[in-house]
């Protein structure tokens, strides 16, 4: 264990925090820099085999990066400061921002900024899934695979876990019985961490994440929505694979076309939320949390109502980060001898090129379109756009976007205050 003092560790990670923007990328890039270039605490090395064992994960990857930069500086207590700073500056900025979004929707000026916003992510989204399929689509197979998970969201409308498990199965098949060429080795002879602390770890961080739970079915009892909300972010957290994007695309389906707790705009207004302040970019989900106990808010207040559930959706999504990190830091290299789990991995990855494909897709369905029409029809269902209704004003900012990112090279930042801009004038300005 490195000792660092936590007063070191607490200026550390106040700098990763009021850094991290740009997904989860940039934010890494952030870690970097400091604990390894500038500060020198950890080699180049433990970084690099922190963040192969955090890619392994289920949940935002960056965010559980710095549990266990802070757990290799001073353990749990490291861990938690490092986990919680992160979190903190991008769940009080998405705070303050739905409640903006909810209480002065109606003013034209925060019209127009969400509205400039929402063709602006499309070409961001673009941006990811290119990035993503240059570095995972490296085979025939990688591609069926990604083709295969576009084809089962967009057209069957499978669920995202089911996809997801599907992959990680074909990848270990693929793996073991057609990549003969690669010896796949059995798990390496390591000294084991105490098995009674890491049960006594789990025990303890399972109470942590079920606490909320028990407390909501308490006072409001199993067939709230609140219930509701924790049960549906639990899941998430535990097949949230392959980054902020590709579990967006989940929580879009089911939070806009299950629980109605928020329409598809809205979760692109959520989403530009997260893209603009600190922290993850699965904090998305805190505003999805927000709103849906905002139109559900049982019998509290609907502000009341918004703030705890933007406190369980948050909770829900980030208290499983700190059992993975805590349970399974001491045995990542026992993890990591695992070649098997790693096939699993990138089959699972390149399912992701799909599921962000799909994203992209029901974006421009809710951006670009006015109207959608569905088809269900011999197992098909999906969604298809009414032509006569297309927006030509988002379509003009969308191709303003596209405009900024690929061909300008323009930053995120950038695209989205000049497409902001943009969206004002449209609102503000008869047109």
């Amino acid at each position: 264990m490195i000792q660092i003092p936590l007063k070191e560790q607490l200026r550390i990670w106040l700098h990763v925090a009021s850094n991290s923007f740009g997904g989860p990328a940039g934010q890494i890039a952030v870690i970097h820099k400091l604990v390894v270039e500038d500060k020198k605490l950890i080699s180049e090395e433990r970084f690099l085999h922190a963040l192969n064992f955090c890619m392994l994960l289920p949940g935002p990857e960056a965010q559980q990066l710095a549990t266990y930069m802070g757990w290799m500086m001073n353990r749990w207590v490291g861990g938690l400061l490092a986990g919680g700073l992160f979190i903190l500056p991008g769940f009080l900025s998405i705070l303050f921002l739905s409640y903006l979004y909810v209480i002065f929707n109606n003013v034209p000026f925060v019209q127009g900024l969400f509205y400039g916003m929402k063709p602006a992510i499309i070409a961001i989204v673009v941006a990811a899934l290119l990035r993503i399929s240059k570095k995972s689509l490296k085979t025939k197979f990688y591609w069926f695979c990604a083709i295969l998970a576009f084809v089962s969201l967009f057209f069957f409308n499978i669920s995202f876990p089911i996809v997801v498990v599907s992959a990680g199965i074909f990848g270990i098949f693929y793996g073991k019985y057609f990549l003969k060429q690669e010896k796949v080795t059995e798990f390496e002879e390591i000294q084991k961490p105490n098995f009674l602390k890491s049960v006594q770890t789990v025990v303890i961080w399972l109470l942590v994440w079920i606490f909320p739970i028990l407390l909501t079915i308490l006072s409001f009892g199993l067939n709230s929505n609140f219930h509701a909300l924790n049960l549906f972010f639990s899941k998430m957290s535990l097949v949230t694979f392959g980054g902020a994007y590709a579990a967006l695309s989940y929580v879009a389906q089911q939070a806009v076309e299950i629980y109605g707790w928020l329409q598809g705009t809205e979760m692109l207004d959520g989403l530009a939320m997260a893209e603009t302040t600190p922290g993850p970019l699965i904090q998305t989900v805190q505003f999805v949390g927000f709103m849906g106990a905002y139109r559900f808010p049982e019998n509290l207040s609907p502000y009341s109502a918004a703030f705890l559930g933007s406190v369980l959706s948050t909770w829900m999504t980030f208290a499983p980060c700190f059992l993975w990190i805590f349970t399974f830091a001491p045995y990542v290299e026992y993890i990591r001898s695992a070649r098997l789990f790693s096939f699993a991995l990138s089959a699972i990855t390149a399912s992701v090129v799909g599921v962000i494909f799909n994203l992209s897709v029901w974006f421009v369905l809710k951006t670009i379109f006015l109207k959608n029409e569905q088809y269900v029809r011999y197992g098909f269902n999906f969604d298809y756009p009414v032509l006569k209704s297309i927006d030509l004003y988002a379509l003009g900012i969308a191709m303003v976007a596209f405009i900024l990112q690929f061909g300008l090279k323009r930053k995120l930042l950038e695209i989205l205050g000049i497409c902001t801009i943009l969206g004002v004038l449209v609102k503000w300005i008869p047109v």
